[in-house]
């Protein structure tokens, strides 16, 4: 990491620091036969002024380069600055107050941490938390996205990418567990140098300039890779996407042999996020409730195998026959379960306590009966998942 671009600012803040009282040089006592200036005594002459400032550049110079040192110190062994400082400066002999402050203030702004990539935080701990606590009605995706990326990201040196594929109707949770992975994984969440979100139909809409998205998608894809040892892409809407685009894609998800056992491997985890599926995902479930198991009993082996099979049939969309699903580039292919009447409630209340808004038990039950249920023989799942519950706590807002 470079420092250059932000020494200027550093060397003034460095300048302000000295002349508060208590710095080098600053507030401090007469010696011994000084005289104190007479009041209305005249300035000090240009020459003189021009030494002083020549002095406290010179000392702002030296707290830059022991500050730059405790930042950057990678910068410092490369430059060779403070090794050899002529005067014999160190950080006994400067105000250490000083450095502490302004190395607290910088890095509360900045990337600076002992890791490769500060930008990357991997916070497992929070999204086991966000997944078992927010996510609700979806036990098989909290379980199955947090034991797949963490044994990614822990996996000393990977073959290749990870590839999630996530499917349900629309308000089952795709995009919010999409965020939560963005949120923990990455300090700065979705904003991430390291995350890229791609929505079907805005990014690439006209299928004539496929040509044109292409290129610009293996641009940001490989910009965002040089920039970060582990990246995160998002692709909403996945079933919308141009099939000569999912081609291109591909390439992206290949395995790969690490050259080198010391080497670092870099980490791509891409997620799809699709509708496609989601009727015969309702249906799967559907079919189990009526046959006594309860929800919390389903498995990945009740709903994979259909959904992916729902999922290359389909006529409605180039996903399925992609060679993404036809060579086995998706690693995990992650169902999202229709809501139900007390998942919705859930949701509202979530939806208050975010607003930091309190609610009673009637508001929560007034919004749920909001929703429409389905099938129309026997209304169990929310058509709609618990989206615009956010909008409908308005009416109970003061």
């Amino acid at each position: 990491m470079s420092a250059g671009p932000r020494r200027p600012l550093v060397h003034r803040l460095l300048l302000l620091l000295l002349l508060l009282p208590g710095a080098c040089g600053h507030g401090e006592t007469q010696g011994p036969g000084e005289r104190a200036p007479e009041p209305g005594a005249a300035w000090p002459d240009l020459q003189d002024l021009e030494e002083g400032l020549k002095a406290v550049a010179t000392v702002s110079r030296r707290y830059w380069t022991l500050f730059s040192c405790q930042v950057w110190p990678e910068d410092c062994e490369e430059d060779g600055e403070g090794a050899a400082e002529p005067l014999g400066w160190n950080l006994t002999q400067l105000s250490q107050q000083y450095l502490d402050i302004l190395t607290t203030w910088y890095c509360s702004l900045q990337d600076c941490c002992d890791s490769r990539d500060c930008r990357i935080s991997n916070n497992f701990t929070g999204l086991k938390s966000d997944l078992s606590v927010r996510l609700h009605g979806q036990h098989l995706a909290q379980e199955l996205v947090l034991r797949a990326v963490r044994d990614y990201v822990e996996t000393p040196r990977p073959s290749g990418a990870l590839a999630l594929s996530f499917h349900g109707w629309s308000g089952t949770g795709k995009n919010f567990v999409a965020r939560m992975l963005a949120e923990n994984l990455y300090r700065d969440g979705l904003k991430s140098d390291c995350v890229k979100v791609f929505i079907s139909m805005f990014h690439f809409p006209h299928p004539r300039y496929v040509d044109l998205y292409k290129e610009k998608l293996a641009s940001q894809i490989q910009e965002t890779q040089q920039r970060c040892h582990q990246t995160l892409f998002i692709f909403d809407e996945a079933e919308k996407l141009h099939p000569e685009l999912l081609e291109a894609l591909g390439q992206h998800l290949e395995r790969w042999a690490p050259t080198s056992h010391t080497a670092e491997t870099p980490r791509t985890i891409f997620l799809f996020l699709s509708n496609l599926g989601g009727n015969i995902i309702n249906e799967v479930v559907l079919n189990l409730l009526k046959a006594g198991h309860s929800r919390e009993e389903m498995t990945m082996e009740h709903l994979e195998p259909q959904l992916r099979a729902e999922i290359v049939q389909s006529t409605d969309s180039g996903f399925g026959r992609s060679r993404l699903v036809k060579e086995n580039l998706i690693d995990f292919f992650v169902p999202f379960l229709p809501l139900e009447y007390r998942h919705v409630k859930l949701c509202a209340r979530d939806a208050f306590l975010s607003q930091e808004v309190l609610y009673t038990e009637e508001a929560l039950e007034e919004i749920a009966r909001m929703m429409v249920y389905i099938p129309k023989e026997e209304p169990l799942f929310s058509s709609q998942g618990c989206k615009s519950i956010a909008q409908r706590i308005n009416y109970f807002l003061p």
